[in-house]
């Protein structure tokens, strides 16, 4: 298959010293039933040797842009959007392997939507359980918070219905460029860990909508860069859900959420007493006290933001389409429970 001429996919793939993975995602790209436009090598300042090795392995193949700090996954991607000359942007990340088509499935997806649709997602497969679901999608907690659809679950065919969901996963996806520049794309203050959330959102609330496409399929050694338990990752997201919440949640809902925080941290100092989910897992690689001290960091550095937050969503609102009507029918149809979140891996 050869991509459309009137829908061009420039795929960034952002790097953070990722040597020992770039290989197998590059050559993943490489062999794409449906071709790129291009493909961009956005490198945060990698010391491990990855910018000599893109350049020596690919040369011209790709356009590799090299970043002399780490400059997180949201502003890393922000710059390769700038310079991507594709209608279309194709994320995927440094530690993932695509399908050999990947890129096919999202194409002929996003040629058959209609002009409300600007985001696809794929199903992404866990790399060394080819049979289990990472993401399908994401689903949301009343208090900002995230989680995968179907994460965890042996694939056995229930998310292969090509269908409306709420927003992907960045690990894996594609977005309208035209979207993009309207919603100005990632926010580089998140770092990384709901940024595509935040993304997310801002599109649903500008009126575009995002589909599903399980015929575009990767595979994810999931948070090979930052780690699956680490204190790093654990306070990004906890400090990241708390500005999502205060940027775009109606009012009503951000003055309930201290509620449903109250009811997922309950449950997560259970699980993390009984070494059950990802509290449970935390505290086996540091301790009770360090999960505290995480949580304290995250919301003292989230308030300390908080300002700031408040006068992005002021400037936001004009571009919203969507009435408080709308968001409480998403909150409804793609709501996790507290329990999913803090009692499961």
């Amino acid at each position: 298959m050869t991509c459309p001429s009137d829908l061009t996919v420039s795929v960034i793939v952002l790097n953070y010293n990722g040597k020992h993975l770039l290989e197998e995602c590059m050559e993943s790209l490489f062999s794409q039933s449906c071709p790129p436009l291009e493909i961009i090598v956005v490198d945060n300042g990698s010391t491990d040797g990855s910018v000599p090795y893109l350049e020596e392995r690919y040369g011209t193949r790709i356009r590799l842009i090299r970043n002399s700090a780490n400059l997180g996954f949201a502003e890393g991607n922000n710059i390769g959007i700038a310079a991507a000359a594709g209608s279309h942007i194709a994320l995927l990340n440094n530690d993932a392997v695509a399908d050999r088509r990947w890129l096919e499935g999202l194409v002929s997806a996003a040629q058959g939507s209609d002009s409300t649709f600007g985001m696809w997602a794929s199903k992404i497969l866990f790399y060394d359980r080819r049979d289990m679901i990472d993401t399908a999608g994401h689903l949301i907690y009343p208090d900002g918070l995230n989680r995968g659809r179907g994460k965890n679950e042996i694939d056995r065919g229930q998310y292969d219905l090509q269908e409306e969901i709420f927003f992907p996963s960045g690990c894996a996806a594609l977005y309208a460029k035209m979207m993009l520049d309207e919603i100005d794309a990632f926010d580089p203050d998140f770092f990384a860990y709901g940024d595509d959330t935040d993304l997310g959102l801002k599109a649903r609330l500008a009126g575009w909508k995002c589909l599903f496409v399980p015929a575009s399929v990767v595979y994810h050694r999931s948070s090979a860069t930052a780690g699956t338990y680490s204190p790093f990752k654990a306070y990004l997201v906890e400090r990241n859900r708390v500005w999502v919440l205060i940027k775009y949640f109606p009012f009503t809902d951000i003055l309930l959420s201290p509620w449903y925080t109250l009811v997922r941290l309950t449950l997560t100092a259970y699980a993390a007493l009984t070494g059950r989910g990802a509290a449970g897992r935390f505290i086996e690689g540091s301790s009770a006290p360090g999960l505290m001290k995480v949580l304290f960091r995250a919301y003292a550095d989230a308030l300390r933001k908080l300002p700031l937050m408040i006068q992005k969503r002021r400037d936001f609102r004009p571009r919203i389409r969507t009435t408080v009507r709308d968001f409480h029918k998403w909150l409804r149809k793609y709501k996790i429970s507290a329990a999913e979140i803090s009692l499961k891996d």
